[in-house]
């Protein structure tokens, strides 16, 4: 692929690299026990920053350590690589630099980025642990890498993400495989929204293609 040099993906990690929905819900009804929460109130938590969105349902909720300590055992065992992840991540990494952005720890990713070989393809890691917030924490990227929006786009399953990546005027691409389905992404107004991985380097690529014009 003939891309400009120094070009940043970042990449969400639950939904989008990980298989983790049906884990992350389980552990949430687990460490929620005191409210009822469905499966589909669960997906409208990420239609915002998820921290934000717990605060909302439980305000003064304190729980991140004992969701992940409540997390991470099971991790191992329950999580899966989104099948051909690891096929498009590589080819990914051969012409951008890839960024995680995520709200799981970062040791959990890292961990599991180790296991999948997948590590070296990622630069940095910036898990819920570095920052609540992803809109800090792409101002980071920006100030360390001293990048534009122009240079980046994001990668992910949640709406919560696109407006997040919107307060610096990051574009995104959907994927439909995660969190969220079309219909919700679509409310972000993402670049392009696709349904297999194997569509991710076509939709980077006409990504830069598009703003480099």
């Amino acid at each position: 692929m003939e891309t400009p040099a120094q070009k940043f993906i970042l990449f969400d990690f639950d939904g989008v690299i990980a298989d983790s929905f049906a884990l992350s819900y389980d552990v949430a009804r687990i460490v929620h026990s005191e409210i009822e929460l469905s499966a589909d109130t669960y997906r409208q938590w990420f239609e915002g920053n998820i921290y934000d969105s717990i605060q909302k349902a439980l305000p003064g909720w304190q729980g991140n350590e004992k969701y992940t300590a409540t997390y991470t055992p099971r991790m191992e065992r329950e999580v899966t690589l989104v099948p051909h992840m690891d096929a498009v991540v590589c080819i990914l990494a051969s012409s951008y630099v890839l960024v995680i952005v995520s709200s799981s720890a970062t040791t959990d990713i890292r961990r599991f980025l180790e296991k999948h070989s997948l590590a070296d393809c990622f630069t940095e890691v910036l898990g819920g642990d570095v920052h609540e917030s992803k809109v800090e924490k792409i101002r980071m990227i920006f100030e360390k890498n001293k990048l534009t929006s122009d240079d980046c786009v994001f990668i992910t399953d949640t709406l919560g993400d696109m407006h997040e990546a919107k307060e610096h005027g990051v574009g995104t691409i959907g994927v439909s495989w995660g969190w969220h389905k079309h219909a919700t992404l679509e409310k972000g107004i993402p670049f392009r929204i696709v349904d297999t991985p194997a569509e991710l380097p076509d939709a980077v690529d006409d990504y830069f293609a598009r703003v480099s014009l």
